[in-house]
This record gives structure tokens, C-alpha cells and sequence, in this order.
């Protein structure tokens, strides 16, 4: 999916689970709107013709790989990197080994990886909140099958009736194809461990927005991700919003991201 000129500043897109590049649609057309050139698209796994069978195809080293070879195929030898949930995890670590190539970064929902490592170390809450990455986790397809069962009434309830159902139905849609759910759990077992990414300083212009609604991400590693971000750096609240903050509250992200955007080079 792409809005705006073709000339325009590439701002890339990535989504996280279970969401696919159109997650972004409002965002996309704002920024293109803006004049930006906005790029959303389908990572490793979501897209049919991108589905790799091993584990480690899903390390992120590959999805980081993956996510420079989009902006490469764009041109772009600088960008604007947004990325939300699990997209969020790559960006991070994109934005610390490859400094060179962000003019700046914005992260929804997803704390720096380091600060949510510590965080569930050392808050049994927050480690609790992680329980649901441990399941999907276990081998034998025991995610799926819980997932899929009863028409897939799992895989719906996990975004909580905040995000549009047709929106959920087309994703149900498309993650019931075979396959197709396996490949974007496998993001979840690449790791060592739950959730088991490291990533560096962050000297690269930072915005976080955050939900205080996120049943996932609590509130300890979202405060603490500052810490780990040398450059200029904003982090905002999005009182009772949840962890879909893309879908459910583009009109709190949307003026949020212009003005981060605006001037940066």
C-alpha cells in the first residue's frame, strides 16, 4: 500500500500481530495528504508469496534485513521508520544498528526491548503479561489449533473489540490460510525467549506513543524506554486508549506523527 508522491520523503510502515499493511489506511493517507510518501507493507509471513518453513527465517535479523530492502526498493537512502507491536521490536533494533539510514523513528505500543526485558524481570505483572508469547511459543501447534478453534473465536477476541470487525474478519480471512498463521507466529519462536530481542542506544529523533488500555505492554517498560534513547526523544500517553493504536485511534496518532515528522532531516 502507498499514498502520496512518489518524490516525497518515504515513510515506511510496519505492522505488528495480527495485522496486516492496512492497519495503517488512515495513517497512510494522512501522510500522504502531507506530502509524504507512504509505504505500508505486508512483512515475512503475512504475504502469500513470503512465507519461509524454518524458525530462524524469522529471526530479526531477517525482518530488520527485510524492512532496509523495502526502503532500498523505494530509493530511499534515509527514512522515516513507524512501526507498531511486534513491527515496533524490528524498528528498534533497526534504529540502533542503522542510525545512518533514519531520518527518524516512531514507535506505537511497543517499549524499547531492553527496557521491556527489564521490566518483566523484575514485575511479576508485567511477566504475566507476556504469558500469551509463551504459548505461542510451544511447539506442535498448539497456538493454532487454540486459535482457529470454534471459527477462530480466539484469534478474534484477542484484539478486544477495539479494532472495526470488518477489519478483523479480513484478517481472520487471510490468517486462515494454510500456512499463513504458523509463518507469523514463528516471529514469536525466533527468539531465545519471550519476547528475547536486544537492541541498542537510540540516537536517531524518537517519538513512543502508548495506551494506558495495552493489556500487553504495561506501564513500567513503557516509562523506562526513554532511558535507552540518547537522541532527541518524546514519549506521550494515549489515556484509555488500548494497544491497537492504529486502528483505534489514528486521530490521536495521525497529528502526533506529522509534527514529529515535520523538519526532521
Amino acid at each position: 500500500m502507498a499514498a502520496g508522491p512518489v518524490e516525497g520523503e518515504l515513510v515506511l510502515l510496519l505492522h505488528g500481530w495480527p495485522e496486516f499493511a492496512d492497519c495503517w489506511t488512515p495513517v497512510l493517507h494522512a501522510l500522504g495528504s502531507a506530502g509524504l510518501r507512504a509505504v505500508a507493507v505486508d512483512q515475512r509471513g503475512y504475504a502469500p508469496g513470503a512465507r519461509p518453513g524454518e524458525v530462524a527465517d524469522y529471526a530479526v535479523t531477517e525482518l530488520v534485513a527485510d524492512a532496509l530492502a523495502f526502503a532500498d526498493a523505494q530509493g530511499a537512502e534515509r527514512f522515516h521508520l513507524v512501526a507498531h507491536d511486534w513491527g515496533g521490536l524490528v524498528a528498534w533494533v533497526l534504529a540502533a544498528e542503522h542510525p545512518e539510514r533514519l531520518k527518524s523513528l516512531t514507535v506505537l505500543a511497543t517499549p524499547h526491548p531492553n527496557a521491556l526485558a527489564q521490566a518483566a524481570a523484575e514485575d511479576e505483572e508485567q511477566d504475566r503479561r507476556l504469558d500469551y508469547v509463551r504459548v505461542f511459543r510451544r511447539e506442535g501447534g498448539v497456538a493454532e489449533e487454540r486459535l482457529l478453534a470454534e471459527g477462530a473465536a480466539r484469534l478474534r477476541g484477542v484484539y478486544g473489540g477495539r479494532v472495526a470487525a470488518e477489519l478483523v474478519e479480513e484478517n481472520v480471512r487471510r490468517l486462515s490460510e494454510p500456512g499463513a498463521l504458523t509463518a507469523t507466529l514463528n516471529w514469536y519462536r525466533a527468539p531465545s525467549g519471550p519476547l528475547a530481542v536486544e537492541a541498542g542506544r537510540i540516537t536517531v529523533p524518537t517519538l513512543f506513543l502508548w495506551g494506558s488500555g495495552d493489556l500487553a505492554l504495561g506501564r513500567g517498560a513503557a516509562e523506562a524506554t526513554g532511558a535507552w534513547v540518547d537522541g532527541p526523544y518524546r514519549f506521550e500517553e494515549l489515556v484509555g486508549a488500548s494497544h491497537w493504536l492504529p486502528e483505534e485511534v489514528p486521530e490521536l496518532v495521525i497529528p502526533r506523527l506529522l509534527e514529529h515528522l515535520s523538519g526532521r532531516d
